[in-house]
């Protein structure tokens, strides 16, 4: 058994050396918290100077995927400008393909209208009883020369001076025939009664049957309607493949393969100017 002295120092002496083990590990804490800064600070020290193997690992692998992706990025750049410029060579080549479709159908539509003006020419020569002798003696005398030592015939001057109003002809000879044709075609339509017989027109065949039907084609026995694949064909050219967009009264559109559009007159179809059929392919 202890007494009470015996304990007190007892007690005492377990303080101190609690004190001692206290102060030995602050003393140990503060030296790894100054060794672990230091080699913080040398780790720091070597990646500034690019020399730390943890720094330099993960810059390689970015290095290695910057170069990937640089060499992908310049593949894509070169493949979007080939694009580019095949989309630009197509638009070049179709603009130029429309252009010459268009200026044909517009040569077969100048061609036909004046075909048509050139019949009713010829119905109107024929449909007045006017000899030719006078058209041809005032075309000869057109083709004349002048004879320098002739006088020339001078026509009369109106006068102001003159108590009554006359006619002054300043118009040439085949002028004032043309205008008497035309009085006379006049007085011809308004008096049934004086109306000559008129020769019967000579009208132009059609090779082919075409016409349109409520917004569908017929020609040669099949029809045509809208979204339809056909074929054209035009002599001394190459067939081409296109889709009928829409059918009106004497016209058709159609899209090309190319994506240009053009029109077809159906009075071409029925000439045989063109040729179409269905396309099955």
């Amino acid at each position: 058994e202890m007494d009470d002295e015996d304990c007190e120092r007892r007690r005492m002496e377990c303080l101190d050396e609690m004190s001692n083990l206290e102060k030995q590990f602050t003393d140990l804490k503060d030296q790894l918290y100054k060794e672990r800064l230091s080699q913080v600070d040398a780790k720091l020290q070597e990646v500034i100077a690019g020399k730390a193997p943890e720094y330099l690992e993960p810059l390689a692998a970015l290095q290695e995927n910057m170069q990937i992706r640089t060499k992908v990025a310049g593949i894509y750049r070169e493949l979007c400008l080939e694009s580019v410029k095949n989309k630009y060579e197509c638009e070049i080549q179709a603009s130029r393909q429309h252009c010459e479709s268009e200026k044909l159908l517009l040569y077969d539509t100048v061609q036909s209208e004046l075909e048509e003006k050139i019949r009713r020419l010829e119905e109107d020569r024929h449909s007045i009883d006017i000899t030719s002798e006078l058209w041809n003696d005032e075309l000869q005398s057109r083709k004349k020369r002048k004879d320098p030592f002739s006088p020339d015939k001078k026509k009369p001057v109106f006068s102001l001076t003159f108590p009554r109003p006359y006619i002054v002809y300043m118009l040439q000879d085949l002028d004032i025939l043309e205008d008497w044709t035309t009085i006379r075609k006049a007085m011809a339509t308004l008096g049934p009664h004086r109306v000559k017989p008129e020769p019967p027109v000579k009208l132009e065949k059609h090779l082919h049957s075409a016409r349109s039907e409520e917004g569908r084609l017929y020609y040669d026995g099949e029809w045509y309607g809208r979204g339809q694949t056909i074929c054209i064909d035009k002599k001394d050219e190459c067939p081409t493949s296109a889709i009928i967009t829409t059918i009106n009264h004497d016209e058709v559109w159609f899209k090309r393969s190319d994506g240009s559009k053009s029109k077809l007159y159906i009075s071409q179809l029925q000439k045989g100017k063109y040729s179409i059929k269905h396309n099955h392919n």
